[in-house]
């Protein structure tokens, strides 16, 4: 054999089988992490309606709405609402509320839960409620359609009424949530009610109805009817039942 050739075709066959030896032995890159979940969302947004005529209206509301869902077992909600109106230049409505909910999931039916609401009603002569609970629930339906579920525990509340001293006591509480989510809409209905410890009749119940529909990716119209009954208004002269109709458009985040 040619000494020449004799060195070239070991070196050639090196350099065919050397890529592959070498690639083989290079470990293996980790997949790419998938892109994680927002932890946080939300909205905000607010509505107002103006009329003229034989009565002079003007109404406007603010929303905000926070999640905190890290997909887990504990998930955190915020909602907030302020309504104010007139009538031919003189208030008629003027009502704040907000609720912050903590949620901890024990199995796919069954969670616990802490809860504080507050409440300022200028015209049930309420100067602020604040009623912090907690308790457990239970999940009739859950799926990523539907969402049934009733709740039900005990905590404080403490309310300030015009012209009376603050007066604090326990109370019960029980609840209903309902969501059903459609193609481009969800609808959502819940109704909660908190009995004092000292005065079983003195008791304050919430309903509220929703449908949302999205516009736009980050735009959603939401329209609300909500009820708000106290069983024991401050004065004889406060009616018990008040009723709201709410239109808001809500920019998502």
């Amino acid at each position: 054999m040619n000494p020449r050739f004799a060195i070239i075709l070991p070196s050639f066959v090196f350099a065919m089988f050397l890529p592959g030896w070498v690639a083989a032995q290079a470990p293996t890159p980790p997949p790419p992490e998938p892109t994680p979940l927002a932890v946080y969302t939300g909205s905000f947004g607010g509505g107002i309606a103006v009329t003229g005529g034989n009565t002079d209206t003007k109404n406007f509301n603010l929303s905000f709405g926070l999640i905190r869902d890290p997909k887990k077992k504990n998930l955190v909600k915020f909602n907030a609402l302020y309504l104010r109106g007139s009538q031919n230049d003189i208030l008629a409505v003027d009502r704040a509320t907000a609720t912050l909910r903590d949620e901890y999931t024990v199995s796919n039916r069954t969670f616990v839960f802490a809860q504080t609401d507050y409440l300022r009603d200028e015209f049930k002569e309420i100067r602020y409620l604040i009623a912090p609970v907690g308790g457990m629930g239970y999940k009739v339906i859950n799926d990523d359609r539907t969402s049934l579920s009733f709740s039900g525990g005990s905590g404080g509340i403490w309310e300030k009424d015009a012209g009376l001293a603050t007066k604090g006591t326990g109370n019960v509480n029980a609840g209903e949530s309902f969501t059903e989510k459609l193609s481009t809409a969800t609808i959502t209905q819940s109704i909660g009610t908190l009995w004092k410890t000292d005065d079983f009749s003195d008791s304050l119940s919430n309903f509220a109805l929703a449908l949302s529909t999205s516009i736009s990716r980050k735009l959603e119209l939401k329209l609300e009817f909500q009820d708000s009954y106290k069983n024991r208004p401050a004065l004889v002269t406060i009616k018990k039942n008040d009723t709201a109709y709410i239109t808001t458009l809500l920019v998502k985040f």
